[in-house]
């Protein structure tokens, strides 16, 4: 079964237009050295918890929205390899220098999954 990396993010909701080139772009490199799918998801309806919630989970700020974003791969050999291949990639180097980035990158969730249910 696949493996996915999933993420999120707040960000400043002046910085979305911003965030979807540079995630567009992100996601074309990530597609062309393997990834099978690439998504960018910007909050709709999501609300503060009692415990837990996507706005908590990012320490969710005046002005800010949240991203929810995943990258599906074959496998995680596969993602280890097209990670090294994407973070090598000359068209990241500015993309990912953190005065370039449209978000508090410190304030990022992110982690490796394996997929158990796929319908």
């Amino acid at each position: 079964m696949a493996y996915v990396d999933g993420f999120i993010l707040p960000l400043p909701k002046s910085n979305i237009e911003k965030y979807r080139e540079v995630a567009t772009r992100c996601g074309e490199i990530w597609r062309e050295h393997g990834a099978l799918q690439f998504r960018e998801c910007i909050a709709e309806d999501v609300k503060p918890g009692k415990l837990t919630s996507f706005p908590q989970a990012v320490n969710l700020e005046d002005g800010e929205t949240v991203i929810f974003s995943w990258i599906v791969y074959e496998s995680r050999e596969k993602r280890d390899e097209v990670n090294d291949k994407v973070m090598k990639d000359p068209r990241m180097t500015d993309l990912m220098k953190p005065e370039a980035m449209p978000f508090d990158g410190k304030r990022m969730v992110y982690g490796g999954f394996d997929m158990i249910v796929d319908l």
